[in-house]
């Protein structure tokens, strides 16, 4: 059948790009390897030039690869799946590149696409490590070629499309059925984008996150080339800047995470322990670790093995975490995993392809590698820092048993094992002394010598910055102090000793770059990253301690939320349209709200606040943004007003408008005299007496108006009671009435007639619908800022030590 209306040629373009990319990575991967195992220098570099042009044209057809996709996705093409299933019309320009990573052959794709240019960076940078480096690197971009290949092979899949049709997706399906399927209403538009992923970080942070991911390849190629071609320890230095780049480029791209998940999710916090959180955490951990014992290698030529162990097993778990996320394994325990896609036994191939032969390599030549049979001294820097990297690492397999225990334990017996209660405290209250030891040790290790130290000399240069500590940790509890209680004193105790660590590493090693390295900041860039992470630690302790609910309920309305929300009402604020309400220090006013956003699929609320004391007043804009990814309801989006010491953050966790039923209730007609009761529902309700011309908070009638106000008493079957002041009155010689509303029991009632013999007439209505309100859930985060000051400064630190171990490469390489 001829269908109307297709466009083809730029999926059949896709399509053969990427088969170009898997046989142009091939070429190059086994032209690498001969040029890497070759004798005659003309062979070799005969070999090594059709590899680089080989790896060119993979270079090429990724990007072509990427480009017809965004093309596709930006031009509406909805007859492919992949902008049909990720992307709408409807949808803001700048999200356009976020459907590309919201699917897993997106996120292969630009994988694949950091593969290729850090590869041709490599080729120009590599020197005598060309070869072999890039034969790992080129072999990676064939496995990840395949991902997107989306072919079967004997009934076997082997990857998936990005440039599939609709109609190929769902081949059953009558409507194609018609060659004009295009012209149909459900295929003018596209399903979106899912809404957690409509974020400003979400545009930024996948890329900087995959560019880690992927750059943890040059690590492991220069420990799998230094193993391959028996040149042990010559690999260590030249890959260097490459593993530092690789640690704070994934760092950065974590705590982007981080950020995005503190301004998109509502579980009022930056980390939950996520696994898909842990996934990315586990490998910086190692690779981090791994580069604190190269330093040790350069310097003295301790724990060479333990840097192979650490760099080969930190692509490894980069493997390990694509095999979690992507598997479906973490679904059901995991907020932003991808969904299964079939391809499970080929991910886990991707994983043991490079797991396996890299430890038989690793272990075939274990006893050649150089090793000193002389332990460290324990006064010595090497030591300490080796410790820290085990700390490190222990510390990644724990978190990595811990991630994966319960969702792969239930895949594989079918039982269902329940995670613990309180997740984030299980992983706490482990990692809480990881972080003490990792700060403790980023404090003084610096300060001790290589090979030995005195006594004597590590004492007088640590005392100073010692007291200092003592001195800021005791005003600072002192005057603030941190609240941990409900975890216990022990929990407490910890948390104290963490602050601690956390003050020392900052004031000693900033105390480091003026003492010990006399300011040459050049020089400092470990330093600087010790110091980052010591203010990280501060802020995530002050923030997450010192957390308050400023959205106490003081209206008596509370919503029910769904359990599995965990919403607790009286910390969530209901604010009726137009009406100041008490927060504390604020009042809080609901003004309006724009659903006009994206078609309305989202909903602006706009929030007044003003402190009581009129010293400041600013707006907040929560929104929710309606799912149209096969779910019901809303997702909820926070707003955050930022100052220099706090955040004040808040979320809309429940709007009248998020149900769009129609209001079918009606008022019905009641004769009452003072003291008379009447029933409703819920409970019952008193006409305590009938005021003339009131003056309160509500009215301000004075001794020539004519009014009644009726002073009601409602009584629910709970045990609480409220107040409804409905009012008779005459303006301009008509009768008029107020209703008065009893939100808590979604009931109005209206004042609505004077009858004889002292009785009147109400109107009394139970609505599930009344007139506008939202619940909003506001934080206080104090001192945040200090996290992600802390967070920039550990990547600049990254940064430096990376530009300074480079340049130092390159004078030696000049000298020699």
């Amino acid at each position: 059948m001829n269908y109307i209306g297709e466009h083809l040629l730029p999926g059949q373009l896709g399509h053969f790009f990427v088969v170009l990319a898997l046989v142009a990575s091939l070429v190059a991967t086994v032209a690498f390897i001969k040029s890497a195992n070759a004798v005659d220098p003309n062979e070799e570099q005969s070999w090594k030039k059709i590899a680089r042009i080989a790896f060119g044209l993979d270079f090429l057809s990724v990007f072509m690869v990427f480009g017809i996709l965004y093309y596709i996705i930006s031009s509406h093409l909805f007859e492919y799946y992949y902008a049909w299933n990720h992307s709408s019309k409807s949808l803001n320009v700048k999200y356009l590149l976020s459907c590309i990573w919201e699917g897993q052959e997106g996120s292969f794709l630009l994988w694949t696409l950091w593969h290729a240019v850090l590869g041709m960076i490599f080729i120009r940078k590599g020197g005598k490590w060309e070869a072999p480096v890039m034969s790992v690197v080129s072999f990676a971009q064939f496995c990840l070629a395949t991902m997107i290949l989306g072919v079967y092979v004997g009934g076997a899949k082997i990857g998936s499309n990005p440039f599939l049709l609709v109609r190929e997706m769902f081949q059953d399906a009558p409507v194609f059925s018609r060659a004009d399927y295009l012209s149909l209403p459900q295929m003018q538009d596209g399903q979106g984008l899912n809404q957690l992923l409509q974020n400003y970080w979400m545009v930024i942070h996948p890329p900087v996150l995959f560019l880690g991911f992927a750059s943890s390849i040059i690590p492991f190629a220069y420990a799998i080339a230094g193993l391959w071609k028996k040149d042990f320890g010559g690999w260590t230095k030249p890959a260097l800047p490459w593993s530092l780049f690789s640690a704070g480029i994934l760092g950065l791209g974590i705590m982007m995470g981080a950020a995005w998940a503190y301004e998109s999710l509502t579980f009022g916090g930056y980390w939950a322990w996520d696994p898909v959180e842990n996934a990315s955490l586990v490998p910086w951990l190692v690779l981090v670790a791994g580069i604190h014992t190269q330093v040790i290698f350069n310097a003295t030529g301790h724990s060479l093995r333990a840097t192979f162990v650490f760099f080969i097993l930190g692509f490894v778990l980069v493997l390990y975490s694509t095999f979690l996320t992507r598997s479906g394994v973490l679904g059901d325990s995991s907020v932003h995993s991808f969904t299964d896609l079939g391809m499970n036994t080929q991910l886990l191939l991707f994983l043991l392809i490079f797991f396996i032969p890299a430890f038989v390599l690793f272990f075939a030549r274990y006893k050649s590698i150089p090793h000193i049979a002389k332990e460290e001294e324990t006064s010595s820097r090497e030591f300490w820092m080796f410790i820290g990297s085990l700390v490190l690492f222990l510390s990644a397999a724990v978190i990595t048993w811990q991630t994966s225990f319960n969702p792969i334990f239930n895949k594989i017996t079918g039982k269902s094992t329940a995670a613990p209660e309180d997740v984030e405290f299980s992983y706490n209250k482990i990692q809480i002394f990881v972080a003490i030891v990792i700060a403790l040790l980023t404090a003084f290790t610096q300060y001790l010598k290589y090979k030995r130290s005195t006594r004597d000399g590590v004492v007088k240069k640590i005392l100073w910055p010692t007291i200092l500590t003592a001195g800021v940790t005791i005003a600072f509890f002192v005057l603030s102090g941190l609240d941990y209680d409900k975890k216990g004193p022990g929990f407490l105790a910890a948390i104290y000793l963490a602050f601690f660590a956390s003050v020392y590493s900052v004031i000693a090693n900033a105390g480091y770059i003026w003492a010990g390295l006399n300011g040459k900041l050049k020089a400092a860039g470990a330093s600087v990253a010790h110091v980052g992470f010591g203010l990280m630690l501060a802020g995530i302790l002050i923030s997450s301690s010192n957390k308050k609910v400023l959205s106490y309920n003081t209206t008596g309305i509370n919503l029910q939320f769904d359990p599995r929300s965990k919403e607790k009402p009286l910390e969530n604020l209901t604010l009726i349209k137009g009406v100041p309400t008490d927060m504390g220090d604020y009042w809080a006013v609901y003004r309006d709200n724009d659903s006009a956003s994206n078609g309305g699929s989202i909903m602006h609320y706009r929030i007044e606040m003003t402190r009581k004391d009129s010293s400041e007043a600013f707006t907040l804009f929560p929104n929710l943004i309606r799912n149209t990814k096969g779910q019901e309801g809303f997702s909820n989006n926070p707003d955050s007003r930022h100052y220099w010491n706090k955040d004040i953050f808040s979320y809309i966790t429940y709007a009248d408008n998020m149900d769009r039923s129609e209001d079918t209730a009606q008022f019905r007609s009641l004769t009452m005299k003072v003291k008379d009761t009447a029933y409703y529902s819920n409970g019952f309700f008193i006409l305590n007496e009938v005021v003339p011309n009131p003056v309160n908070e509500k009215y301000q009638f004075t001794a020539n108006d004519t009014a009644l106000m009726a002073d009601i008493t409602v009584f629910s079957k709970e045990g609480t009671s409220y107040k409804a002041r409905p009012v008779f009155y005459v303006k301009g010689n008509e009768a008029r009435f107020a209703v008065d509303t009893v939100f808590a029991q979604n009931m109005a009632i209206g004042f609505s007639k004077v009858m004889e013999n002292q009785q009147i007439e109400l109107q009394v209505k139970e609505s599930n619908r009344m007139v506008p309100f939202v619940a909003l859930k506001v934080y206080e985060f104090p001192h945040i800022n200090i996290l992600w000051l802390g967070t920039i400064l550990m990547i600049i630190g990254f940064g430096m030590s990376m530009v300074y171990r480079s340049r130092q490469g390159r004078l030696k390489a000049v000298g020699h």
